[in-house]
């Protein structure tokens, strides 16, 4: 295959995780919650999946190791967003500090947990069934499997709901302003807690994704934090519309491994003994985010703006 489309091909795969991260996380801030607890949820996901398949693989047949294993990550990772959302809805905690907390918690979780699994039951013969229908290719094509075809599906379905259905245009209503959506009848506690807990649950995917088919890495684990913070910039990057993620994740993934592409380069070639120049490449897709934020700030378009309740807590006795 040839070298640039390796990469290309490479990067829209490496942007899968990017995806749920992103749309999980613009669920979650459609009802006014920031939740910096997205990194860590993304642990715990990759922690949820391989768990299942360290428990039943040999048991099941592949099939029902590939949903069971992606059903597990969602729940674990939506069990995160539960408690995220007792602590910031119902206890009305500050969503920041308990974001940071949830993520400090999830990544520490991950690492103890994982480091007990046995690699040979979760990772070197299941990776080929989530890898499916590629899974026989030796090249970049492998990568793009089952639970990559499932983030785009995930992230046009939500994009279907939240600006298409009356669920979506209750959950944005949430977001904007609880207080008139509570004087109509909406249920705000409600929708607070099963837009986190599914966003969760989708972010969580994003982790399992990395560890059991991007990477099939049995050191996968130790390095999710880092795209659930990329993934809370994209965010912004996509104007909070999950469908605009999916562009977005595909640049921010080759904005990532464009340090690699560019050592290639001959006239760039003092890239690879630079010992600084990786880390600063890698720093492209924040510097980017960076530069939406002060477009999208100056333009001032009501569409391109986040939630205005965004992380703040609703007290319904103000109203």
């Amino acid at each position: 295959m040839n070298p640039w489309l390796a990469f290309l091909i490479d990067s829209i795969a490496f942007g899968a995780i990017f995806i749920y991260g992103s749309t999980g996380e613009i669920i979650t801030e459609k009802v006014g919650h920031l939740n910096l607890g997205i990194p860590g949820i993304m642990c715990m996901g990759g922690t949820g999946g391989c768990l299942f398949l360290n428990i039943f693989f040999g048991k099941l047949p592949p099939a029902l190791l590939v949903i069971g294993g992606t059903l597990a990550a969602f729940l674990m990772a939506a069990l995160m967003g539960a408690i995220y959302s007792f602590l910031t809805v119902t206890l009305r905690a500050n969503q920041n500090v308990t974001g940071l907390a949830m993520t400090t918690f999830g990544s520490g979780l991950n690492m103890t947990l994982m480091m007990h699994f046995d690699p040979s039951k979760y990772l070197y013969t299941p990776v080929k069934y989530f890898r499916a229908p590629f899974a026989d290719r030796t090249d970049s094509l492998q990568l793009v499997g089952v639970l990559f075809f499932l983030a785009i599906v995930v992230a046009i379905v939500s994009t279907i709901v939240l600006y298409k259905t009356k669920l979506g245009l209750n959950l944005r209503a949430v977001g904007e302003n609880p207080a008139t959506a509570d004087a109509v009848g909406i249920n705000v506690t409600r929708y607070k807690y099963r837009a986190t807990c599914i966003g969760a649950g989708i972010a969580g995917l994003g982790g399992f994704y990395y560890v059991i088919d991007y990477m099939g890495s049995n050191e996968a684990y130790k390095s999710i934090e880092a795209f659930g913070w990329l993934s809370i910039a994209l965010v912004i990057f996509a104007l909070w519309k999950p469908a605009l993620s999916i562009i977005g994740s595909i640049l921010f993934g080759f904005l990532f491994n464009c340090s690699n592409i560019l050592a290639s380069i001959p006239w760039l070639s003092f890239l690879k003994s630079s010992m600084a120049a990786k880390p600063l490449l890698k720093m492209l897709p924040y510097v980017v985010t960076i530069i939406v934020l002060i477009i999208t700030s100056i333009r001032g378009k009501k569409e391109n703006q986040p939630p205005a309740f965004l992380g703040m807590s609703y007290f319904r006795e103000d109203r």
